[in-house]
């Protein structure tokens, strides 16, 4: 809170026009926040009251220039200046700050960040592809790995993950977004419901049109929608062939 607050006076010298839209101190409020609110600029610090905040970009998407303040090391400011995101070093200096601001007037919105590279690079992990998901669950938040989930699927309105364990769990992206985020060696898109992992496959049987209908272990609520698409026939049965 001290962090924020000298911050805040700070910016009110530099640029007295700008206008404090809100303040979080952790992960959970800052998600709460970004999904009911929108910002034009960001000043984010790694190190939140609840843990890092790269994890707030695994639970909400955003496209919001973000200006991050930080006392991490140099492995890390690296990633930040390739992937065009400024940074303030703590404690945050007025000519600092008014030379970001700078940058992020002369580039406003125009610049791409991309945050799984960011988190991918810091830890060492191939970029683009998720090695985990944060998931709400009532007033807990857990962590589930990528290779505990046994599938994907669509029901009425939201996306679920099922582990191995027959749990399910809501997630917070799109059936297309987890098939750009999850990886393609492992997990294939069979249909506009779901999206499995090679493993999850018990069965396999020839359908109508040169479909496959697929049962799955743990099962699906329905196998009716672990119909293959016609669409994806070919793909498939080449994907299961490599």
């Amino acid at each position: 809170q001290l962090a924020a607050t000298r911050l805040q006076s700070t910016i009110e010298k530099v640029r007295p026009d700008m206008k404090i839209a809100g303040t979080t101190g952790s992960v959970k409020e800052t998600v709460k926040w970004l999904r009911q609110n929108k910002a034009d600029l960001i000043f984010l610090d790694i190190q939140l009251s609840d843990g890092i905040s790269f994890s707030i970009f695994e639970q909400v998407e955003t496209d919001t220039p973000i200006i991050f303040t930080t006392a991490y090391d140099q492995y890390a400011i690296k990633a930040f200046q390739h992937n065009s995101i400024d940074y303030l070093l703590k404690p945050v200096r007025k000519q600092e700050l008014e030379r970001a601001l700078q940058k992020f007037e002369k580039l406003q919105k125009s610049a791409h960040i991309d945050f799984e590279r960011i988190i991918a690079q810091i830890k060492g992990e191939s970029p683009g592809i998720k090695q985990r998901f944060l998931i709400n669950f009532g007033d807990k938040i857990i962590r589930i790995n990528a290779s505990d989930v046994a599938y994907f699927y669509a029901f009425e309105k939201g996306v679920y993950l099922r582990t191995w364990q027959n749990a399910s769990y809501p997630v917070e992206f799109s059936l297309d977004s987890l098939e750009q985020k999850t990886d393609p060696e492992k997990f294939f898109r069979i249909n506009r419901k779901y999206l499995l992992h090679l493993d999850s496959i018990a069965k396999m049987k020839a359908w109508s049109r040169s479909r496959v209908k697929l049962s799955l272990q743990p099962p699906a609520d329905d196998e009716l929608d672990t119909i293959v698409s016609i669409e994806r026939s070919g793909e498939f049965k080449k994907w299961l062939d490599k």
